[in-house]
């Protein structure tokens, strides 16, 4: 009895293992997930920006307060904004534009696979004490939420807006 145990065990761990690799080839579920943050927003949100073609530099600092700031932006349709994103905190923190339900939808996502890296035109993702850039056109008026999609980050109250006028 105690080797059909076994061997039912060992069965079941190398199905899982089989089937995580499977997992890890799908499209959007690498290490950095592919397409995630940005397959599916460019129309609502705007588009990445040309840097030659900065309309304005706008400073964003992220703490371990779980806050951006700010977190209330105002631009112009038509301005290519370049964001110049600070984790000043002691973790991981990241700055992710999208719509409210993309980004809760990928929050899910991250939720299950925390080791989530973002290398998107709408996203940054740094360790602390590191700076980088998005560079955005938000071509039409509107609004667009950004937010930290680390796990507990973004439910702490780790978001804010731009508004698009």
């Amino acid at each position: 009895m105690k080797k059909l145990v076994n061997l039912a065990q060992g069965a079941v761990a190398a199905g899982a293992f089989l089937l995580s690799f499977g997992v890890m080839a799908a499209p959007g579920h690498g290490a950095d997930h592919g397409g995630g943050h940005g397959a599916s927003q460019p129309a609502a949100i705007g588009k990445p920006g040309n840097p030659a073609k900065v309309s304005r530099t706008i400073a964003v600092d992220m703490t371990d307060a779980m806050r951006f700031t700010p977190d209330k932006i105002d631009v112009k349709a038509g301005e290519t904004i370049r964001f110049k994103v600070t984790n000043s905190g002691k973790i991981r923190h990241e700055m992710v534009l999208g719509t409210p339900a993309d980004l809760d939808g990928h929050y899910q996502m991250m939720l299950k696979d925390p080791g989530m890296r973002h290398e998107e035109p709408n996203s940054v993702s740094l360790e602390a004490g590191k700076t980088g850039d998005i560079v955005w056109t938000f071509d039409k008026a509107g609004s667009v939420a950004f937010g930290c999609l680390e796990p507990g980050h973004y439910p702490a109250g780790m978001k804010g807006a731009v508004s698009v006028k």
